[in-house]
């Protein structure tokens, strides 16, 4: 294990350092520099020193200083590539753009959200040739003219919405809104044809079997997981067995196992072996599409197979780190792939931990069933910590449903995969085999329908980076003890600093009873939130099932979490109040979402921003004061801008509806926009203005506000949208004239999410998500 982590330190030190540096573009040239710098003058003293321990730590930390030079170079040379000047330029603008794309998985059905390589990008009337990836969001593409709903990796499609920027960590520099659906322009040949008819063929195949079986049985063997709904997804993540359905070593090892086997019996050369392997492993890759874990397993398998031809034996943390360095080379911005992530840290557990594990277990088991117990425990242990990030549970029963589904996987993949290549030769053979491979499938599902319907399936945890560091910390400490048991010794001390750990986490993490208590706490029976968007608005009313949103923000894509956190998929009411960037940046996330849009004044800008949400299926009115309407049990009626008068679009333009108190739970509520103060007077002297339960304070807390008007609102609750900006909004005197009604502000940028609740006494009950607990805030009425 020590000459193999030679290898491995230098592949972690080079992966660590490059997830940190891609997050800081103008720092990775100075990275590389100070790399290859500490790369030569280690090398320099290797060379110098005589044979010894510090010799060997040297070397190493020069290889480390190496591989991240090289890395991080490679991340120099491609981030210009990534983020070409004029998409840039039309990100930040929010422009809407046409773009021709390469798809980079296959598309099957109404695929809402992919991945893409933009070729081409028509920003206006100019036209720019790019290679940039990309992340389709909407963008259903058209059916066929023969009937089909599946587009193969590789095809040729046209793309318009609205381009937006990403982090520049992310896999993919741009985000594509596209509202409409995208067109075909061309389909690939050759190999990517073939293999993607043969997954359509399979996935028909599979599909016409009874129950979740058949739903599962092509994601087992080829990874084509488009059958599985949500429900079995589901299933299948509480029951950590969602990594069956990810392509990856076991499946590679499968193929070159069965190619080199059978052209060993034809009694082939081993070169020949060898070349037939490293063809037929590239065909899968291709079948089952370039998905990371495919990519890692795949070089894995290329360097083994070359160690053969030279007659060196391959040892597998080696071979793991030189994929890690390999791969992130070709690709640094896989340093953040989560799927990346997991699939190293899977391999890395099955090599390190499985056998250690296996031989504590096998104390007290049988050898056979030890082996079988050590593998899941090694995989889920190293895996689980970044798991955290992405859902903060801890499924308990993985390791119990994984060995019920072990025996079963091998036989579905390997029988799987035989009827997937013959369906299109011999169809009957192929349905024969698909009706064999369905039983293991039919098994794992339903192991992982029993499993993820315990009561005690999965325990929460710690959300975020904590949790992710208290695990990985905890685990640390169970990998020692469980290293550390064959000594009685050894087990006390164990049994001391594991009770330690676990105090510790429990009380600087809260762990389990935090999750548990956020969830107590936050109320299920909002009635308004306030979404955290930034510098901009976006609120929402709830009543009766049915959903408004007023303004958008100015980024989709925290407009998406918000609603995404709110569990909100559909729009009945879509309100614009005016159309400035931070109140209408957002809609490219609701587009197709949105079932009735209310909108002010028009600008010279608005026009394209309607005919998308048009496009989308949305009923588009501009109103005016008088005009009314209802939200579930809720009555709602618009109060500015007036319905005579000729009000030019801008702020004082704004909508402002009032949403009436007249049922037991509806907060009364009076959104003014971006009104400027004259304006309000206006709109208190056009109207019989009453007193509110909340009020969204105008223009993210401007100065230019009206006191008399807020003294007649007496809001209990004053909402400001406001984020990081250099208008000093909120200002000191729109709070001044708000805590002098008497009411309590809740400011997005401070509090976060906003959820408001109206109690059948009349009492408003607040909750925010950087606040502890919920305030009673009072009655408006």
């Amino acid at each position: 294990m020590r000459g193999d982590a030679r290898l491995a330190v230098p592949a972690a030190v080079a992966w660590v350092t490059t997830a940190v540096s891609i997050g800081a573009p103008s720092a990775l040239a100075v990275v590389a520099v100070v790399a290859f710098g500490a790369a030569g003058a280690g090398a320099a003293t290797v060379l110098i020193l005589r044979s010894g321990r510090r010799r060997g730590v040297l070397a190493v930390v020069t290889l480390a200083a190496a591989a991240t030079g090289l890395i991080v170079t490679s991340a120099v040379a491609t981030a210009p590539h990534r983020s070409p000047e004029p998409l840039e330029a039309a990100a930040r603008e929010g422009r809407f753009v046409s773009l021709v794309v390469t798809s980079e998985e296959e598309l099957v059905g109404a695929s809402t959200s992919w991945l893409a390589t933009a070729t081409r990008a028509d920003i206006g009337a100019e036209s720019t040739i790019v290679r940039v990836p990309v992340r389709i969001v909407g963008g259903v593409v058209a059916p066929s003219t023969d009937g089909g709903d599946r587009v193969a990796l590789g095809s040729t499609l046209e793309v318009q919405g609205t381009l937006m920027s990403t982090d520049p960590a992310d896999a993919t520099p741009f985000v594509v809104f596209a509202p409409g659906e995208s067109r075909v322009l061309t389909r690939p040949e050759g190999m990517l044809a073939a293999t993607s008819a043969l997954r359509a063929g399979f996935h028909d195949l599979a599909i016409a079997l009874p129950g979740d079986g058949g739903a599962l049985l092509p994601g087992l063997s080829i990874g084509d997981t488009s059958a599985v709904d949500d429900t079995l997804d589901g299933a299948m993540k509480s029951s950590s067995l969602s990594h069956l359905t990810a392509v990856s070593g076991a499946n590679c090892a499968i193929v070159v196992g069965l190619v080199m086997a059978i052209a060993g019996a034809a009694r082939a050369p081993m070169l020949a072996r060898i070349a037939l392997a490293v063809v037929a492993l590239g065909g899968f890759v291709i079948l089952v599409t370039p998905e990371p874990s495919v990519l890692r397993a795949s070089v894995m398998a290329v360097t083994v197979l070359l160690g053969i031809t030279s007659g060196r034996a391959s040892r597998g943390l080696p071979v793991l780190a030189l994929a890690v360095i390999v791969l992130l080379t070709l690709d640094p911005w896989l340093a953040r792939d989560f799927g990346f992530v997991l699939s190293v840290l899977a391999t890395a557990g099955l090599l390190v931990v499985a056998a250690p594990v296996s031989d504590v277990l096998s104390t007290v088991m049988p050898r056979a069933l030890a082996v079988v117990l050590a593998v899941p425990i090694a995989a889920q242990l190293a895996c689980q910590p970044v798991l955290i990030l992405l859902e903060p549970s801890i499924p308990v029963l993985g390791v119990l449903a994984n060995v019920l589904a072990a025996p079963a996987a091998p036989v579905a993949t390997i029988v799987g995969l035989a009827a997937c290549l013959l369906e299109p030769v011999i169809p009957a053979v192929a349905t024969g085999l698909a009706w064999i491979a369905w039983v293991p499938a039919a098994w794992i599902a339903a192991v992982a329908t029993a499993v993820a319907a315990s009561p005690f399936a999965t325990v929460e945890w710690t959300p975020g980076p904590t949790g992710a560091l208290a695990l990985a910390g905890v685990t640390l400490v169970g990998l020692l003890g469980v290293l550390a048991l064959r000594s009685e010794r050894r087990r006390i001390r164990f049994a001391g600093v594991a009770v330690l750990s676990v105090c510790v986490v429990v009380g600087s993490t809260s762990g389990v009873t935090s999750r548990v208590l956020e969830h107590v706490d936050r109320p299920h029976d909002w009635t308004i939130a306030a979404c955290d968007v930034g510098q901009g608005d976006a609120m929402v009313v709830r009543n009766g099932g049915e959903v408004a949103l007023i303004d958008t923000g100015a980024d989709p894509l925290l407009l998406d979490a918000c609603l995404g956190d709110l569990g909100i998929d559909t729009i009945d009411l879509l309100v614009l109040t005016h159309f400035d960037l931070d109140h209408v940046g957002g809609v490219p996330a609701v587009i197709g979402r949105a079932a009735r849009v209310l909108t002010g004044p028009p600008d010279d800008d608005a026009e394209a921003l309607l005919l998308d949400l048009r496009r989308g299926g949305a009923d588009v009115d501009e109103v005016r004061a008088g005009q009314t309407g209802t939200l579930g049990e809720q009555t709602w009626g618009v109060l500015w801008p007036p319905s005579r008068a000729q009000t030019p679009a801008g702020n004082d333009a704004s909508l402002v509806i009032h949403w009436n108190g007249d049922c037991a739970t509806c907060a009364s509520a009076l959104f003014l926009g971006d009104l400027g103060e004259e304006s309000q007077r206006r709109l208190l002297g056009a109207n019989a203005i009453t007193p509110v339960d909340v009020v969204k304070v105008a223009h993210h807390g401007s100065s230019d506000q009206s006191a008399e008007l807020y003294d007649t609102l007496a809001a209990a609750l004053a909402l400001i949208g406001v984020g990081e900006n250099d208008y000093g909004h909120p200002s000191r005197r729109s709070l001044d004239i708000v805590e002098s009604t008497g009411g309590t502000v809740a400011r997005t940028d401070r509090h976060g999410l906003v959820l408001v609740t109206k109690q059948r006494d009349g009492r408003l009950t607040v909750w925010s998500e950087r606040a502890s607990g919920s305030d009673d805030v009072g009655d408006a009425d």
